[in-house]
């Protein structure tokens, strides 16, 4: 099922959206129009539970991306709780967004980097959406396949038992390449969203969910479903190789 800028909520789905307080209602009045500049379609949005803990997993090729993908989740009825660089909580502003909207800071190379995927599982198991990026950062290929991933998500996967979903998004890098830098706003450009089918990792949750090979074979498999997602919107083959980025 396909959703584009012709669909309205109804007042009545309004009413039963979860429910997200002021800052959630802030960062939403800022999102949603700086997003309208590139035309959405949604595919098997449906997909993505309507009330309950769930795990979706994205590809990352722009700056544009959270704000974007917010929007994809709330206009879902469900709030995103996004996992993100510390450094955001203390920018004019959009820290008090970010943190007001429960979103979940992450500091990286501290003896705090554990208490992100802490903050993470709480948010799991009180029901909420956690959002998160494989791969950790934009990659850094030209042509916008994912990057090799890091492993936390897997371990947020194993470790709690709530849906995990692949979805990729594709088009925000046409209007703010993360590669280049470049904005293109116009001509408007789509940006596709297409969810996947829930992962189905029983297989993996017998023994230590903390094994490196078993994390890195779930991180893998979470990276294989999205990058083929990712070609059937772009209706391409990927490369037969992630590239190698860890920047």
């Amino acid at each position: 099922m396909a959703w584009d800028d012709t669909c309205d909520f109804e007042e009545d789905e309004l009413a039963r959206r979860e429910k997200g307080g002021i800052w959630v209602g802030i960062a939403a009045a800022l999102f949603y129009p700086a997003t309208a500049i590139g035309k959405r379609v949604y595919r098997n949005a449906e997909r993505i539970p309507r009330e309950g803990g769930a795990l979706l997993l994205l590809n990352h090729v722009s700056h544009m991306d959270p704000a974007v993908d917010a929007v994809f989740v709330h206009r879902q009825k469900r709030v995103p709780r996004f996992l993100g660089k510390e450094s955001l909580t203390r920018t004019p502003l959009f820290g008090k967004v970010f943190v007001g909207a429960g979103q979940i800071p992450v500091s990286r190379g501290s003896a705090a980097a554990g208490d992100s995927l802490k903050a993470a599982h709480q948010a799991l198991r009180d029901g909420k959406v956690v959002v998160i990026y494989p791969e950790g950062t934009i990659s850094k290929d030209p042509d916008g396949w994912p990057k090799k991933p890091f492993t936390g998500a897997a371990r947020l996967a194993l470790e709690t038992d709530v849906p995990v979903i692949p979805i990729a998004r594709w088009g925000t890098n046409h209007i703010f390449n993360g590669y280049t830098k470049k904005f293109t706003p116009f001509p408007r450009k789509t940006i596709t969203h297409l969810v996947g089918e829930p992962l189905d990792l029983s297989a993996y949750k017998n023994g230590s969910t903390r094994s490196a090979s078993k994390l890195r074979e779930v991180t893998e498999l979470m990276m294989t479903e999205i990058t083929a997602l990712l070609a059937e919107i772009r209706q391409e083959e990927p490369p037969a190789k992630k590239p190698e980025d860890d920047a």
